[in-house]
Order: C-alpha cells, then structure tokens, then sequence
C-alpha cells in the first residue's frame, strides 16, 4: 500500500504529531471530497463518513518511512480506525494517499463537523497524555486489546491534567525551599487495565542538596468518585457489597466488601457528575444534595489514584436488601439499606474496613444533625 497518508483531526496538531510519529515529516495541506469529518457519539473522536459535497481538510505525507508510518498506525488502531484507500487533492492535482476510517461503519456518528480548534481547546491536553502511553504499547498490544485499554488510559490522563490545572494546597507541606524531582527513567512493568510504572528519580531534600538516585514503583489508576447515599428523613443509608480483589490478594476468606456507591471518573466527566451516575448504576438512585467530605490520596506511598469522596442526600427504599451494577462491567453488587446506627456500629466492630466509608460515615456522623434539620 501506498506510504503517502492523509491525515485528519488530532494528528493535525504538530504537538500530536510529534508524540505519535516521533517527528516532524514534510506536510502539505490537502482535501479529501466527498467525505465528513464527524465527531464520534461514544468520544467526540473525528471519523470519517461519507457525505456527498462534503469536504474533509487535512494534511498530506509524502514518502512517509515504514517505522513513522508504523507509529501512525498504531495511534489509529487505538481508537478503532484502520488503513484505506482514497484520492486526495493536493496542490489542485489528484493523489493517491492511505487515510485512517472506523474499521466498523455502524459507529454512531454526531451531526454537524468536528472541529479541531474546539477540540484541542477542551480535550488536546488530555489527548497528548493519553497519546504518550498509547505510544508505549506498540509491539506489545494490537486491535481489540488496545483497545481494551483506551478508556483507562484516557481517564489516567484525565487525571493528570485535573492534578495540573488544580494543584493541591501547600500551606503547611510545601516541600524543601526549592522543591524539584529530576526523572532519570522509567519504564512500565505491567501494561494491562491498570499500569505499574518503576521511576528512577532524585528529588531535593529538607536537608539541601539532591538525593542519592532512588527507584520506586507506582500503581497507576485514573480518579475515583466515591458516595454515601444517606437519607435524612429516615436516617439510613445505602452500602454495596462486591467482591474485591484488594481483600482476595491479601488472602482474606470471604473476600466481598461492604462499600460506598464508587466509580471511575471518566474522560471530560466532573466528579460530582460521576458520583450521580454511579448511584443510578449501582444502586437505582438519583441524588439530590452533594456534600463533599474530602479529596485525598489513600496510599500515597505507591498509588496514584485519587478519591473525591461524598455523602449523597437522597430517599431510599424500604426494601433491606437490592442488586445493581452494569453487566457490560461485569459488576455484581448487593446493596444493602441500614439504619444509621447499624450503620455506626460497622465501624466499632471492624466490619467497616473500606477507608472511604469509614471517612464518610464518621463525617456524617459529625453532621447528621444539621442535614437531618434541613430535611
């Protein structure tokens, strides 16, 4: 096949070319007739679609090198769009090029173009993390099981743009007087659902100077919603309980956990709108007042996920006992509704041994009065 490409959307962005191709080849702008570049209903991704008088602008490769074209590919297959062929018009003359489609025609496309402008401005930031660790996995994943990945990877580089543009108060823990980290290497262990990254690093000291090189490890997870359904009128709330492999590694028994209602936050989602979808899809319930308890790291020595945690006001069922969860997750949950009191007393005898529910249920216990006066 042809090594001229045609290319459209992201990889339009020199910054993103860069990351993906490993380099700046020549380009030409170019056009592609009869076809839309649409934004995909699932990730707002451009694909194209046949669209009569329709125009998609882009740019043109010439003479692109196995190993650059290679690196194309890739980043493509990431986001289901494979190779095919179509006539482009460069310079007013007609050119055979290789444009990256969906490999599946029946994706449901939104009206109207993308836009590439738009786009940079609310997700390019995002869109260049996430297009480093897709850059890693070449040789090692393909097709479906790239693809299996892309969604955590794009909610790890979610996360990290949320840790960049809204960094944590460091009024009392700032760091040494010139607080620096000097990365010498990394590389990532294991590379499935969730990432386990080695750094070999040297960061300042309290003490001045830098340190000795260190090597640590990290567990790499993208930001979690966490909830606690409490109806004040009541004064009960919901638990789930699922089985959890945390509990089952250690070598625990009976490894189910009674839980908050808690979900990953996705790509361009609030986490006070993940907190409400997780309670419809866990536990059949629409929230009505959010109160925050806290953002925190709850293993910061070697986990990077980050949990914003609430106590949700809502009206919950009589029923003690339910079932929820999202099949296409493989989610089997059992909620469950208790008093406050039942509730207070997993805590004094242990049984309570998820942090983010013993947080919120001492939280609420601290402000059960007021939310049960408002009510």
């Amino acid at each position: 096949m042809s090594r001229t490409l045609f290319l459209y959307g992201p990889l339009c962005m020199p910054v993103m070319m860069q990351i993906v191709a490993d380099g700046r080849p020549a380009e030409e702008p170019a056009r592609l007739d009869g076809y839309r570049a649409a934004p995909r209903e699932s990730d707002d991704w451009p694909v194209l679609v046949q669209d009569p008088g329709a125009v998609t602008q882009g740019i043109l490769l010439r003479d692109v090198s196995e190993g650059m074209t290679a690196r194309i590919a890739h980043y493509a297959d990431a986001y289901g769009l494979v190779p095919a062929e179509v006539v482009v018009e460069a310079d007013g003359q007609p050119v055979p090029a290789r444009a990256f489609r969906p490999e599946h025609s029946t994706q449901a496309v939104a009206p109207g173009r993308w836009s590439l402008e738009g786009w940079a401005e609310a997700t390019g930031e995002e869109a260049c993390h996430a297009a480093h660790e897709i850059m890693k996995l070449r040789g090692r994943y393909h097709g479906g099981a790239l693809r299996f990945r892309l969604g955590q990877i794009r909610a790890r580089a979610a996360s990290r743009v949320a840790a960049e543009r809204f960094p944590a108060k460091h009024a009392l823990a700032s760091g040494p007087s010139d607080a620096w980290v000097q990365e010498l290497h990394q590389q990532d262990d294991h590379a499935g659902y969730f990432i386990a990254r080695t750094y070999d690093l040297r960061h300042q000291t309290f003490a001045g100077g830098p340190s000795e090189p260190i090597r640590r490890e990290v567990f790499l997870a993208p930001d979690a919603a966490i909830v606690l359904p409490y109806d004040p009128a009541r004064d009960r709330i919901l638990l789930v309980e699922q089985f959890r492999m945390g509990p089952y590694g250690r070598g625990e028994g009976v490894p189910w956990m009674l839980e908050p209602v808690a979900g990953r936050v996705d790509p361009g989602e609030s986490p006070e709108t993940c907190a409400r979808r997780e309670a419809r899809e866990e536990a059949g319930l629409d929230l009505d007042a959010l109160h925050h308890v806290a953002s925190c790291y709850p293993s910061p020595g070697c986990l990077s996920e980050f949990h914003h945690c609430y106590v949700g006001l809502c009206s919950l069922p009589d029923i003690q006992r339910g079932h929820g969860g999202l099949d296409e997750e493989a989610e089997d949950i059992r909620t469950h509704v208790l008093s406050f009191e039942r509730a207070m007393e997993l805590v004094s005898s242990g049984e309570a041994r998820n942090a983010p529910l013993v947080l919120t249920l001492l939280w609420l216990a601290s402000r059960r009065s007021e939310l049960r006066g408002a009510a």
